[in-house]
């Protein structure tokens, strides 16, 4: 039975789970979305562009009408809900509308904070939040000459530069000592005011504004200092607030915000909140990256998939103003920190600062400069040991620089979790030369355009790859290595062609994708024929043309001690055996590997020198992988610990199993280790629903194999 599924807020957090549930369940809800505006879906964070010349409300729709209809949602636009009735399960617009519903999200967003100034009332005084709102200031713009913000903050800089777009004198007025305040020291503030004065716009910094001048209509401000300031134009932006009027009375927990656990349940059964107008752990976010980081969890849980629980998200900022170049990531505050790093440079205009706690970074500032931001911001986010911080002029832009030693898994647009290696593979295959190229065909910087930097550098050194060859003494070379002559396919590119191209057979491979020798070369056919068979393009398990290049070799020795056991031990050491044999002689892997079983201290098997270790401890069966004994010795990492044996073997089978799927043909198990970061795979495994996925692909042929 098709569930109905309510979403109240056509604002881009309601969006982002519609579009989430999609992707994971297409058909199994009816959706119906309310929202307040008579419009499609758009980017709230793009709004100043609607003030600059020739742009309009088009530039920044995200979702148009078509959408909604081509994937089966029903929009009622410009539809207010006024009520929710928990008991009989439905919500009703103030028109009328009476929708039932089976699951209800609310994303009713946030509305703009009207501070209890005398005056707000009056006509000339607006604020800025919406569409409407940049309509409103287009008009005046047409008639009037002076206009003021009050807000010196991220919102209400991208305001004053509409304005100045569209032609006004724009006074900035902020109740802080330096503007952005929270996001910003004294220094990147001033750097900012600077460039942003020589645009047009004038500042009254430490003023508290306690009239607004007029009869009627705004004509200026008055401050506590008795000066005053005329104005023909008002705008407020000192913050937001959650929107929570629709359920103040409808037994939904409210605190600041509706108040929601790590998998964004409300207390009420079947109701859940996302985005702005939900509180988390006693925070409620006004940034996009976390409230996509919560519609991913929200969507899963709704498509009952298993799913990590929402922990929170570290705050950063990036101001969307043209020309200025500002970042600003977690705690920068002197209080509690100590300065890590700091960088100023006159001649340039730019501006780092890295601050740290116990040695660990804790937040950072760029100005001028925001090349560094997605490594920054990484840095933050996992509290990394000062140690990682390096600062050296290798003669090359500090972009190319960061986008050439950035690992391909590393998220570029956090807004829309666009990793460095689909935009490469992006602008390879579908041969992107534009940034606007890379944003229609990934998302990346479709959001808030902080990326933007990075996506450019990345565009422009996949375009000239030895661009900058040697700058970078990083794992992460941008220069492309083809599988072999036949091909300008290097082996991940070769891999997502192949897919993309839907090749099923050798012959198609070298059709289709271009190779300049029809019968491949030693090199390539081996690879092409492994990748059909990892990528699941085509079972080749009848055939043995493949297997005797990359057979699974488990070290018959290293068994040999469990001949010398008695009874119990022995019996254990011989299922072991043949469970291992059972999974690891299934199926073709990038290279052979070796596999070493310790049933405990008094047996030694060298588990942490061997591809795959499982070895018995007091707490379970200890699971390693890509160890290697031979030059470069390497130790095997600890991926998990299991209660019994055959938990143990099956995630050693989910761990063989993202290394099917992920290395290149010929890499060694310790080697993609190294090129992808433990972390990647452990946190792959430990995931209930991921790791019975890619351990329940071998289940039933190891029973078969084991029983038969």
């Amino acid at each position: 039975m098709v569930k109905k599924l309510v979403i109240v807020g056509n604002g881009m957090a309601g969006i982002k789970c519609v579009e989430e549930i999609l992707e994971l369940e297409p058909g199994q809800f009816q959706i119906t979305i309310f929202g307040a505006e008579p419009r499609p879906g758009y980017n709230r964070v793009l709004l100043s562009k609607m003030l600059q010349d020739k742009s309009s409300f088009e530039h920044i729709v995200t979702h148009d009408w078509a959408w909604y209809e081509e994937n089966g949602v029903r929009l009622y636009a410009g539809e207010r809900v006024r009520d929710i009735d928990i008991a009989a399960r439905t919500v009703e617009t103030e028109t009328g509308i009476k929708e039932p519903y089976d699951i209800l999200i609310l994303a009713t967003g946030s509305l703009p904070f009207i501070p209890p100034i005398p005056g707000v009332q009056k006509q000339g005084v607006i604020a800025f939040r919406d569409a409407s709102d940049c309509e409103t200031m287009a008009e005046y713009a047409k008639t009037y000459r002076k206009a003021t913000v009050i807000g010196g903050g991220l919102l209400g800089l991208e305001a004053a530069q509409g304005l100045l777009n569209l032609g006004m004198e724009v006074e900035v007025v902020h109740n802080a000592q330096y503007l952005m305040n929270r996001q910003l020291d004294r220094t990147a503030a001033a750097l900012l005011q600077r460039e942003l004065e020589q645009q047009g716009m004038r500042f009254h910094l430490a003023k508290k504004t306690v009239n607004i001048m007029g009869r009627n209509r705004a004509q200026g401000l008055m401050f506590s200092d008795g000066n005053r300031l005329e104005s023909d134009l008002v705008v407020l932006a000192v913050g937001i607030r959650p929107n929570t009027d629709l359920v103040q009375a409808s037994g939904l927990k409210v605190n600041h915000a509706i108040v929601v656990d790590d998998y964004m349940r409300t207390n009420i059964p079947g109701i859940y909140a996302v985005g702005e107008c939900a509180e988390h752990r006693g925070i409620s976010y006004g940034l996009v990256a976390p409230l996509y980081e919560q519609c991913k969890v929200l969507a899963k849980v709704i498509c009952g998939r298993e799913t990590a629980p929402y922990e929170g998200s570290i705050p950063y900022a990036q101001l969307k103003v043209v020309g200025m170049h500002v970042f600003s990531a977690g705690d920068i505050r002197e209080e509690g920190n100590e300065t890590a790093v700091i960088e100023y440079d006159g001649i340039r205009g730019t501006y780092k600062k890295v601050m740290m706690r116990n040695h660990a970074v804790t937040g950072a500032i760029l100005f001028g400069d925001t090349a560094e931001s997605n490594s920054l911001l990484g840095m933050v986010r996992r509290g990394a040991p000062t140690a990682e911080l390096t600062s050296q002029d290798r003669g090359v832009s500090r972009a190319e620089e960061e986008a050439a030693k950035l690992p391909e898994e590393e998220t570029v647009c956090a807004c829309n979790s666009v990793s460095k290696g689909a935009i490469l593979r992006a602008i390879t295959i579908d041969k992107l030369k534009t940034v606007e190229e890379v944003k229609n065909r990934t998302k990346a910087s479709a959001s808030c355009g902080g990326c933007r930097p990075l996506v450019a550098a990345l565009v422009k050194n996949a375009s000239s790859p030895t661009a900058i060859a040697g700058a970078v003494a990083a794992p992460a070379v941008q220069e492309v290595v083809p599988v072999c002559g036949c091909t300008h396919y290097d082996h991940d590119l070769l891999k997502t062609a192949m897919v993309t191209a839907r090749c099923q057979t050798p012959v198609e491979v070298v059709t289709r994708l271009g190779w300049t020798r029809q019968q491949g070369c030693e090199l390539c056919r081996p690879a092409v024929l492994y990748y059909l068979e990892s990528l699941g393009l085509r079972d080749m398990s009848a055939s043995g043309q493949l297997v005797g290049d990359v057979a699974i070799q488990a070290e018959s020795q290293l068994f040999s001690e469990s001949f010398q056991m008695g009874g119990e031990a022995f019996a254990e050491a011989a299922w072991l055996k043949k469970r291992l044999s059972a999974v690891w002689g299934s199926r073709a892997l990038p290279a052979p590997i070796a596999v070493a079983v310790c049933l405990g201290p008094e047996y030694p098997g060298g588990v942490l020198v061997h591809d795959i270790g499982l070895s018995r401890s007091p707490a379970g069966w200890e699971v390693y992988a890509g160890g290697h004994a031979e030059h470069p010795v390497r130790q095997g990492r600890l991926i998990g610990v299991e209660e019994n044996a055959e938990e143990a073997v099956l995630m050693a089978t989910a761990c063989l199993q993202m290394y099917r799927y992920n290395a290149r043909y010929g890499e060694k198990m310790w080697e993609w280790i190294e090129r992808t970061d433990v972390l990647v795979l452990r946190e792959s495994v430990l995931d209930a629903t991921l790791r019975s996925g890619l351990a329940g692909n071998q289940r039933d042929y190891i029973a078969d194999r084991v029983t038969g």
